[in-house]
């Protein structure tokens, strides 16, 4: 079946010398990877190797067999190209710790237009933004939505939040919590959104210390989810 569909681009691997296999959201399917066979050596092809910078969105033709295996893209075109994602050196930290993050996230192959929403809505506005220190934080939060761990907001007003709970609690059992400063931001987020994102005021150790306790609480909540490699780098762009 050859479908057409618009994608956002969460991986890509270097398979054999010239080619690529690429995983991506798909608006119509889920998650799907794709085998490019010659990409990397072909200069006339329809598909370029720019195409797949992580976090790309792409409008694709493609043959999806449905049997599991890697599906085969036959032409693809940027759909929302990028202003600023690329050029800007934070920007560009963010997006790849984010790619690495959904990366590690999604699984399921099956439509899910909001979440596909979701991620290309928000995509596009951290293009348009220079509002860039605490983006990453808050589409972690929001994100956790579409995955089904949403933290329950109803006692936010107590001391600790337990991140394997996924609420607020009134005492620090074994589970890793959040407490301290870092709680008290971790509440304000819980009630902000991306026009007004930048008004939470952060120091470097505090952004650091809530960005830690995203990825645990992911860890928690994930079966086979890993710590992205890039969370070091972008730590180091913060700071």
């Amino acid at each position: 079946m050859v479908i057409t569909t618009k994608v956002i681009v969460l991986s890509a691997i270097k398979y054999g010398d010239t080619s690529l296999i690429v995983k991506c959201l798909t608006e119509c399917c889920g998650v799907r990877s794709y085998l490019l066979r010659g990409v990397l050596s072909s200069r006339k092809g329809k598909l370029k190797k720019a195409h797949f910078f992580p976090l790309t969105q792409l409008e694709i033709i493609a043959g999806h067999r449905d049997k599991g295996n890697l599906e085969h893209i036959k032409e693809a075109r940027v759909y929302h190209p990028y202003r600023t994602v690329y050029s800007d050196m934070v920007k560009n930290a963010v997006v790849l710790f984010l790619a690495e993050m959904l990366n590690g996230s999604l699984r399921e192959e099956e439509e899910n237009i909001p979440l596909y929403r979701y991620v290309e809505d928000t995509l596009t506005w951290f293009d348009f933004t220079d509002k860039t220190a605490n983006f990453h934080i808050l589409f972690l939060l929001k994100l956790t939505k579409y995955l089904g761990f949403y933290p329950d907001a109803t006692d936010a007003h107590l001391p600790y939040f337990d991140l394997l709970e996924g609420s607020f609690t009134t005492q620090a059992g074994y589970n890793p919590v959040i407490y301290g400063e870092a709680l008290v931001h971790f509440r304000t987020f819980l009630g902000t959104d991306f026009d007004n994102v930048n008004q939470i005021r952060l120091t470097k150790a505090t952004r650091r210390d809530i960005l830690n306790f995203l990825v645990v609480y992911f860890e928690l909540h994930l079966q086979g989810f890993y710590r992205p490699r890039s969370l070091a780098v972008l730590h180091e762009v913060f700071d």
